[in-house]
């Protein structure tokens, strides 16, 4: 057997396995749809199981950007998947709003919670998240709160990896296949700098800023009056090239960056994170 028929059986076994997962949730299912790419094959492949037992639900807030929520709408619209929109209020959280290393414990707790009570009202038993075996072993506390409610992660029970995802989103037809990473806008700021809604919009508009001048992958990070950019390492050189530096320059400005640097390391996600002691925080790094 060559290597690619043996990765195809393997998968092949992975999806079988998620497919019957799925297909013992008796009681229905409410799925956490981000519009990411783990997120959007476990909508797709929930959908296609359990129908019109199951809805995917993308939670609406100051730290989601507009144009992920609006690629999230378009993409269960063109599949035909049942989405809600719902709104969560981690901002009016003040442990949220310190931005710990827990941050993304109470953000996960809060979102969880406003799913469990859609459950309910929809008669649904089950609450399902995108979690993949490439987020084990990593600082990963909105696992954490997932577990205390009960939240289960069908990719991750299947032996998901991102390339599984990546190669059933392929077989699938999704055009979430190759989408790159995504993270909310509070992970623009450095651990201990409070969240402010003000300073959510500036980092939205200012990555939208680099996408308009042509970067896929990227982010802008709040470093006290600065906007430290980090892009894919191959367009490194463009960024600081005359004509799009002083479009940069212009553009950040006027959004109220005093200063403007570039991060030669590249775009690298969680370069704002650092993880606390694992064992004094009580959470383990397979929770």
């Amino acid at each position: 057997m060559n290597p690619s028929a043996g990765a195809a059986t393997e998968l092949a076994k992975k999806v079988a396995r998620l497919h019957a997962i799925l297909s013992s949730l008796d009681g229905g299912a409410v799925v956490a749809f981000s519009g990411g790419s783990d997120s959007a094959l476990l909508s797709v492949e929930v959908w296609r199981i359990l129908g019109s037992r199951s809805v995917s639900v993308i939670a609406d807030s100051p730290t989601l950007p507009r144009a992920e929520l609006e690629s999230a709408v378009a993409f269960a619209s063109y599949h035909t998947l049942p989405l809600e929109i719902i709104e969560t209020h981690e901002m009016e959280n003040a442990e949220f709003r310190e931005n710990d290393s827990f941050r993304c414990y109470h953000c996960k707790r809060e979102l969880f919670s406003r799913l469990g009570e859609l459950a309910v009202k929809r008669g649904f038993k089950h609450l399902l998240f995108g979690a993949i075996t490439d987020d084990v072993g990593d600082w990963r506390p909105g696992m954490k709160a997932a577990s205390e409610l009960g939240v289960r992660a069908p990719l991750l029970e299947a032996g998901f990896s991102k390339m599984d995802v990546r190669e059933r989103s392929r077989e699938l037809g999704l055009d979430t296949a190759d989408k790159p990473a995504t993270a909310c806008l509070s992970s623009r700021f450095p651990l201990g700098r409070p969240i402010q809604i003000e300073d959510l919009t500036r980092v939205e508009r200012a990555e939208a800023l680099l996408h308009a001048l042509g970067f896929g992958q990227c982010r802008v990070r709040l470093m006290d009056e600065a906007a430290r950019i980090e892009v894919e390492p191959q367009e490194l050189a463009r960024a600081v090239s005359p004509e799009v530096r002083a479009e940069l320059l212009e553009g950040m400005k006027a959004l109220g960056f005093r200063f403007l640097t570039i991060d030669l390391e590249g775009f690298r996600s969680g370069s704002l994170s650092a993880r606390p002691s694992e064992k004094r925080h009580g959470i383990g790094r397979n929770t």
